[in-house]
């Protein structure tokens, strides 16, 4: 096995091209809650605070 055989080898391409995506859509995901965290915590608490007003 020479040097250029190492470089050219494809066996595990696809699982490193899925793998980049995932850190791809992690990267996304954080950024997206990290925006809108205040947002997303005011909404849930108004709807934590709604199920727990008494019924009528």
């Amino acid at each position: 096995m020479d040097m250029w055989s190492l470089f050219t080898r494809k066996e595990g391409q696809g699982l490193v091209e899925y793998a980049l995506i995932l850190v791809l859509i992690a990267i996304v995901v954080i950024g997206v809650l990290t925006l809108l965290g205040d947002r997303l915590t005011t909404v849930f608490s108004q709807v934590n605070d709604g199920l727990q007003a008494p019924a009528p």
